[in-house]
């Protein structure tokens, strides 16, 4: 049975209530909210934009959705995990205090902002890996504790995967800061020595007694590292780097299988909404203005993040006249994910589109 995603048109110069009602329109029909107790918590998963970034989805747009969640349960928050890259975003009272400065604040979205790993990024569980890429998901430890989970994705071109878009949001986005050194990198970190203080802290928090004093600095033990990335998130002057994974078609792998494992979590109390407004070449991690790659489309809903991903892919390249304006950006096989997604049982890229007005 094909997978439904609806659709409806929208541009950005419409303002934002005519996006928020539609962004509400196309909501209703994916049924998450009939699904809504009112002891749950609803977790809507959102990248809020690096600092000068300007592709994010406008809290605004989501007026009427939220609205419609707190009929059901007044336990509603948005929500992000920390990034490994150190600057606005990987630490939780400067992440809040960014998504306050985009708008994200009680006064227009009426529900609060928690940042779902933590104040460093270090609250996490772990789980079993059922395939062949990821061993042992490290999710945000919020996402473990909520009931049902509302995806808000702004698609863009993506460096490393080709396309961000739900099937990232879910699966890069939900995971920790250990988690995301897991899918973005196969080797461990290193130590910048003009960079480290010899602070100790990374030594302290090392669980496999991997990094050891060395004549001014500390160095890593490849032979003891474990790759849980703590000394990542412990380190304050950016003396511990990742090295970045360059196989692409590993890290999309990765992506979709963490995806799998949350979207296991919340069973059928999941849903997946993707803003095709300001399609960028790069994701909004970008601190800077990025130009259109393609004209505004729309909002697409679906309870199917495999589906509404190809579908939003689908109308992309129609809009750019058959020109893969995602691989032209990187040169990336952006599909992979999706065939992986598909292998591994998270959902189907046969969809059936409905357009509504």
């Amino acid at each position: 049975m094909k997978s439904k995603v609806y659709f409806i048109k929208a541009t950005a110069d419409e303002g934002h209530e005519a996006i928020s009602h539609k962004a509400w329109k196309v909501f209703l029909r994916i049924g998450l909210h009939d699904l809504l107790d009112k002891e749950d918590f609803v977790a809507l998963k959102i990248h809020f934009g690096e600092m000068n970034n300007t592709g994010y989805i406008r809290p605004q747009w989501l007026r009427d959705v939220i609205s419609e969640i707190r009929k059901k349960t007044r336990r509603a928050f948005l929500t992000d995990s920390n990034t490994l890259y150190v600057g606005h975003r990987s630490n939780s009272v400067d992440h809040i205090r960014l998504a306050w400065s985009h708008g994200f604040t009680p006064d227009i979205v009426d529900i609060p902002v928690i940042i779902a790993d933590g104040l460093i990024g270090r609250d996490k569980q772990e789980g079993k890996g059922t395939h062949s890429r990821v061993k042992s998901p490290k999710i945000g430890s919020a996402f473990l504790n909520s009931d049902a989970l509302l995806c808000l994705t702004h698609v863009t071109g993506h460096v490393q995967t080709g396309i961000g878009a739900a099937l990232k949001n879910l699966g890069m986005g939900c995971a920790s800061r250990a988690g995301k050194l897991d899918q973005h990198s196969v080797a461990h970190p290193r130590v910048n020595p003009k960079a480290c203080r010899n602070c100790s802290l990374c030594i302290d928090d090392c669980p496999a007694e991997a990094i050891v004093q060395a004549e001014g600095h500390v160095v890593i033990d490849d032979k003891k590292c474990i790759g849980c990335g703590e000394c990542l998130v412990v380190c304050k002057h950016d003396a511990i780097r990742l090295r970045w994974d360059e196989d692409s078609k590993r890290i999309q792998e990765k992506v979709a299988e963490y995806a799998l494992h949350v979207r296991r979590i919340f069973k059928d109390k999941v849903g997946f909404l993707n803003f095709l407004i300001k399609i960028t070449k790069d994701c909004d991690c970008m601190a800077k203005d990025q130009p259109r790659i393609v004209n505004d489309i729309g909002i697409l809903a679906s309870n199917d993040p495999l589906a509404i991903d190809k579908a939003s892919a689908d109308l992309v390249l129609e809009r750019s006249k058959g020109k893969d304006v995602f691989r032209a950006g990187y040169n990336i096989d952006w599909s992979n994910q999706l065939r992986h997604g598909v292998e591994i049982g998270l959902g189907s890229m046969d969809y059936e589109l409905v357009e509504l007005s």
